[in-house]
């Protein structure tokens, strides 16, 4: 199957890897047995996926690995510790919730509002994940529709 993980979690996929994942809503648990690159992706074999077919059936689906076998360093934040946090102005305007985070090459978004927030130094001034809190010093405009 071919597999394109996120640079962070790109090390966690080896032969011998458990990994839960979605289908639909529908979550399923996956042991790798091979892992090898090609053209920028991998491909990964799984237990129990031995024909084209069941390869098929997991179209689209997402991999996870459990939390504890990530390495994040300090001041680096999953997307799962991000979304549902409220975000503020550093003037106290109430600017919603992150809704998702989205990953573009010239730098991480938060979505707050339908809104596009760059994860950048200039912009998200703190987050406090365990307090469900980020503050923000948005451009003019950013917010305006």
């Amino acid at each position: 199957m071919k597999c394109d993980p996120t640079s962070s979690g790109r090390t966690l996929f080896h032969a011998g890897a458990d990994l839960r994942g979605e289908r639909a809503g529908s979550p399923f648990s996956l042991r790798l047995t091979s892992v090898r690159a090609h053209k920028g992706r991998l491909l990964i074999r799984a237990d129990g996926i031995d024909d084209a077919d069941a390869a098929q059936a997991l179209t689209g689906s997402v991999l996870y690995a459990l939390r504890e076998r990530l390495d994040v360093g300090a001041g680096e934040f999953l997307d799962v510790d991000l979304v549902g946090c409220y975000v503020a102005g550093i003037d106290g305007t109430d600017y919603g919730v992150v809704e998702a985070v989205e990953h573009f090459p010239s730098s991480d978004m938060l979505v707050v509002n339908g809104t596009l927030v760059p994860m950048v130094a200039a912009i998200v001034r703190e987050i406090d994940a365990g307090a469900r809190r980020i503050v923000i010093d948005p451009p003019a405009g950013l917010f305006e529709t």
